[in-house]
Parts: C-alpha cells; sequence; structure tokens
C-alpha cells in the first residue's frame, strides 16, 4: 500500500511539475541572429500591384555564414483584426540583431 502511495504521489508531482514546464515555454521559439556588422542599404524593389487578402512584405538582408544575402519580399496573407510589422535589424552596442517580422 505505501509504494502505491508512493507511486501515486511521484506520478502527481511529475504530471504537475511536467505541466508547469509545458506553461511556461513561449509560444515560439525564434532563432536570435546577430550580426557583427551593420545590413547594407535596402535595395529598391518594384512592389507588386496590390493583392486582396495579403500585405506585401518587403525585401530584407540576411545574416547568413558571415555575410549578408538578400531575401526578395513576398506577399504574406492578412491576419483579419492585425497589422504587418515588417522586420529590421537594431543596433545592441558593436553588435547587430535582427527582429522578425510579426503580426500586431
Amino acid at each position: 500500500m505505501t509504494s502505491r502511495k508512493s507511486l501515486g504521489t511521484f506520478m502527481l508531482a511529475a504530471a504537475l511539475a511536467g505541466g508547469a514546464f509545458v506553461g511556461s515555454a513561449p509560444a515560439f521559439a525564434q532563432a536570435v541572429i546577430i550580426a557583427p556588422v551593420a545590413p547594407p542599404p535596402p535595395r529598391v524593389e518594384v512592389v507588386p500591384a496590390p493583392r486582396a487578402g495579403y500585405v506585401w512584405d518587403q525585401g530584407r538582408w540576411r545574416w547568413h555564414h558571415g555575410r549578408y544575402v538578400w531575401v526578395p519580399g513576398h506577399w504574406q496573407a492578412v491576419r483579419v483584426g492585425y497589422h504587418w510589422v515588417p522586420g529590421h535589424w537594431v543596433q545592441r552596442g558593436p553588435n547587430w540583431r535582427w527582429v522578425e517580422g510579426h503580426w500586431a
């Protein structure tokens, strides 16, 4: 009886601990991108004609294997009640950090 009670207590504690861990996890994980030098100026892109139900996400410089690489713009499906905040680079001390585009 004692071992059964101990096992039940252990399982309850494990379930609670696991639930606390899962509940405190972020909704999504993102890699933190840091570059040691400022990105080049943005390229001039021809923005396509508006498209119903979509918003244009401008092109950007991506830090890839020690250098910047241009990633062209693309369409993002609209999320009703939100607006698109484009990704951008911000300076943090001597380095630059990428802030991913998101809906706000």
